[in-house]
């Protein structure tokens, strides 16, 4: 599917975790593990609308080529939270084939999906 030769094939390089989950580092290292990247988080007030921010900038400023990078890197320097654990990229991409296969039985057959 799609989905899963999208997240095999683009890099991640980072994770960068705003919020109040951001404090969590059960909920980071999960995170971490299942895409494979090491996640990082700033220590700022109102980090989810930080990122929400971030994220509205470079959709509005997308169409000029303006990358994500460009568009924080004036922004506090994150630090790095968690790296995934040993072993995580074993067991978590054959969970995301799995998925990628069970969203595209529900997406072109969602009546007999249920």
């Amino acid at each position: 599917s799609d989905l899963y030769i999208y997240c095999i094939a683009v890099p991640r390089t980072r994770i960068l975790a705003t919020g109040g989950a951001s404090h969590n580092k059960k909920i980071l290292q999960v995170l971490s593990d299942v895409f494979n990247a090491p996640v990082f988080t700033i220590d700022t007030a109102n980090s989810a609308c930080l990122g929400s921010a971030y994220r509205a900038i470079h959709g509005l400023v997308a169409e000029r080529n303006v990358s994500l990078a460009d568009v924080v890197k004036l922004a506090p320097e994150p630090r790095l939270a968690v790296t995934p654990a040993p072993g995580a990229e074993e067991l978590y991409r054959p969970l995301l084939k799995r998925y990628a296969e069970l969203e595209q039985k529900v997406i072109y057959n969602p009546a007999s999906s249920c």
